[in-house]
């Protein structure tokens, strides 16, 4: 598997989609008046993608592993706040339930290209061209 790009990391898209989600989210209602609670999760949400992206130029295998790390961790933050936002009343069941499952895609597939490196290195095999 050879990637140039960021942009063709799936786990980066994922992230993408689950930081539009969480955008459309804390647009509206009182949710949009919650400056802390909004804000933290926009910032969660923003931190998995850009935590894989700049983990990709981070020159090895070992630093982006670390930033996959912190990708994953902050895709964990985006559920938690996603419990406060339900408990607020901010966003309904539905909203709750889309937006942790996303959550829940991207971390796996964060999970799995950490896999993919980890078992790479010990073959050899460069994810990046």
């Amino acid at each position: 598997m050879k990637i140039s790009r960021f942009e063709e990391i799936e786990s980066w898209k994922a992230a993408r989609e689950l930081t539009k989600s969480i955008y459309v989210l804390t647009m509206r209602g009182r949710f949009s008046k919650d400056f802390g609670l909004r804000d933290q999760i926009q910032r969660a949400a923003i931190s998995v993608m850009s935590n894989i992206a700049e983990g990709f130029d981070g020159g090895s295998d070992r630093a982006f592993m670390n930033f996959l790390n912190y990708a994953y961790r902050s895709g964990t933050e985006v559920q938690s706040l996603l419990y406060a936002a339900l408990d607020e009343g901010y966003i309904g069941d539905e909203e709750f339930h889309c937006n942790y499952s996303q959550a829940v895609k991207t971390k796996q597939l964060i999970g799995g290209l950490m896999r993919y490196l980890r078992a790479s290195n010990s073959k050899n095999h460069p994810l990046r061209s």
